[in-house]
């Protein structure tokens, strides 16, 4: 059986942690999750250290001091995941805005073709539950701009939800991605794209988290802005 990893990133997210957890681990397929806390003041990795007890061999901590992006949250997780031989690893959030049951459709996808898959918002109309409209504008018109900028196919350009094929991260130059917030996700795609990979986008519904506070900010989408800018104009 292929090895799969689940990579959720964390900060204060003691409200979900545990079952997003047991959540994954309920799937069939031997999912394992790395969660990557950046310093929760609430006891996230607290909480997470308990439930290793009772999942040793499926459930892995990386603790790093202080908030350092989502972009190097990541990137740390791949890096776990090469050096630990998985065939397949996943992006995926805490707050159950991402459907665990999901899972399995992006690992089909790449199992059927594709190198990277996307769970995608925007793919098959808007699928999103109780968002902000002005968010639910500023999420549509970021992936429409990089869409045209980048003169890449994609729709959901900024999506968190993804499954790679472990080959498209060992032939990226991780150490060489820059962007950090949300940026980061379209850098991702943009490169795979570059080096021939290929990626399918996988409709889903993205729910608005009930429990915990959000992470976006403005400053996330202003990076991105700039960012697909110099992604136009770099050379690979």
């Amino acid at each position: 059986m292929e090895r799969k990893l689940v990579i959720i990133p964390t900060y204060n997210e003691k409200e979900n942690i545990e079952k997003i957890s047991r959540k994954v681990f309920s799937l069939p397929g031997g999912y394992h999750i790395l969660v990557i806390d950046d310093g929760s003041p609430d006891g996230t990795a607290s909480i997470v250290k308990v439930l290793q007890e009772e999942f040793p061999e499926r459930l892995f901590l990386i603790e790093r001091p202080g908030k350092q992006g989502l972009g190097t949250a990541y990137l740390t997780g791949f890096r776990f995941a090469l050096e630990h031989d998985y065939d397949f690893v996943f992006e995926m959030d805490a707050d159950f805005s991402h459907d665990p049951d999901d899972l399995d459709r992006l690992l089909q996808a790449c199992k059927n073709g594709a190198d990277l898959a996307v769970g995608s918002r925007y793919c098959d109309g808007v699928s999103v539950v109780n968002w902000p409209i002005g968010r639910i504008i500023m999420s549509y018109y970021a992936s429409v701009y990089t869409r045209k900028m980048l003169g890449i196919k994609v729709f959901d350009c900024t999506a968190g939800f993804v499954c790679y094929s472990s080959k498209v991260l060992r032939t990226m130059d991780l150490d060489k991605v820059e962007m950090r917030g949300y940026g980061f996700q379209i850098e991702m795609k943009y490169t795979a794209i570059k080096l021939g990979f290929k990626v399918a986008e996988v409709p889903v519904i993205f729910v608005n988290r009930k429990e915990g506070t959000s992470k976006m900010s403005s400053g996330i989408f202003g990076e991105a802005f700039w960012g697909v800018i110099k992604l136009r104009f770099r050379k690979f």
